[in-house]
C-alpha cells in the first residue's frame, strides 16, 4: 500500500506551529521572521512547479529532457554555492562547475547502472530524484571547503605569503588551508554516517517505507544512496578547490581578490 495522499488542508495545518515560532521571533527581536515566511512561501511554490514539471519529465521520459533538467540543477547549485561562499559567479562558475559535473555524473549512472541495475541510465524517475540527492547534499559540503579555503587565506595573506617566501612552493604554502577547510567540508557527513538509524532515520529510508517496502530493503537503498552521497561531496569539494587555484591566485601566486563579493 503506497503512502497516504495530503490535501492542502493537511499541509496547512502545519502552520499551527508557525504561529508560536513567529511569537518568540518578535519576543527576542530576532528579526526573521519575513525572512521565514518569504523563505517557506517560495519553498512551496518550488516545490509545487517541481512537482509538475516531473510529472511532465516523467510522462514523456526523454533523455534529452532529463539530461538537460539535471544541467540546470548542477547550474542552479554552482549559483548558491558561489553566492554562500561570498565569492563571484563570473569568475569561478566553470571551476564549480566541473567539479560538480565529473563525480556527479559518474557516480549517477554508475549508481545506476551497477546498484539498482535499471535497463535505462536515462530513466527519469531514478535520474532525477537520486541527481537531486547527490546534488542537493554536496552544497553543504562545498560551500563549507571553498569558504573556509578562501577566506581563511584572505584573513591570514601574510601568513600565507610568508609560508609561500619560505617554501618557494604554492601547493606546500596552501596545504594546511586545503587540509582544515576539506576536514571541516566533510566532517558533518562523516558524523551523520556515524549516527544514522540511531539518531535519525533518513529521507530515501522513510519515503521507501511508506511507499510500502519493507524495511530492510529501505535500509540497503539507504546505505547505497549515502554511501553515493558522501563520494560526490568527497571528489566534488577536492575538485572545486583545485579547478578554482588557476583563478583564485594570480601568476605570482598571490591571492586574487576580485574572486570575492565585495561586503557593502
Amino acid at each position: 500500500m503506497g503512502a497516504q495522499d495530503l490535501t492542502i488542508f493537511h499541509l496547512l495545518s502545519l502552520s499551527v506551529f508557525l504561529l508560536p515560532v513567529i511569537f518568540i521571533n518578535r519576543r527576542l527581536n530576532l528579526h526573521i521572521n519575513r525572512t521565514l515566511i518569504k523563505s517557506i512561501i517560495r519553498m512551496c511554490l518550488q516545490l509545487g512547479f517541481v512537482g509538475l514539471y516531473l510529472e511532465f519529465l516523467f510522462k514523456f521520459n526523454s533523455p534529452v529532457l532529463n539530461i538537460a533538467y539535471l544541467l540546470i540543477m548542477i547550474c542552479i547549485a554552482c549559483q548558491s554555492i558561489l553566492k554562500s561562499s561570498r565569492l563571484k559567479f563570473r569568475s569561478l562558475f566553470f571551476p564549480v562547475f566541473f567539479s560538480l559535473l565529473i563525480p556527479f555524473t559518474i557516480i549517477l549512472f554508475f549508481f545506476n547502472a551497477a546498484v539498482i541495475k535499471i535497463d535505462n541510465l536515462f530513466e527519469a524517475k531514478y535520474l532525477i530524484p537520486i541527481g537531486g540527492m547527490l546534488l542537493g547534499n554536496c552544497l553543504r559540503s562545498i560551500i563549507i571547503g571553498l569558504s573556509n579555503f578562501y577566506c581563511g587565506i584572505q584573513k591570514d595573506e601574510k601568513v600565507y605569503l610568508y609560508s609561500l617566501s619560505l617554501f618557494g612552493n604554492r601547493s606546500a604554502a596552501l596545504k594546511p588551508y586545503f587540509k582544515e577547510s576539506f576536514i571541516a567540508s566533510i566532517t558533518p557527513t562523516i558524523a551523520s554516517m556515524a549516527t544514522i538509524g540511531l539518531v535519525s532515520l533518513p529521507g530515501m529510508m522513510t519515503g521507501q517505507i511508506l511507499g510500502g517496502s519493507i524495511p530492510i530493503v529501505a535500509i540497503k537503498y539507504q546505505i547505497a544512496i549515502m554511501l553515493s552521497i558522501f563520494y560526490t561531496e568527497y571528489f566534488s569539494t577536492i575538485l572545486s578547490i583545485l579547478f578554482s587555484l588557476r583563478t583564485g591566485f594570480n601568476d605570482l601566486d598571490v591571492l586574487n581578490q576580485d574572486i570575492f563579493i565585495s561586503k557593502k
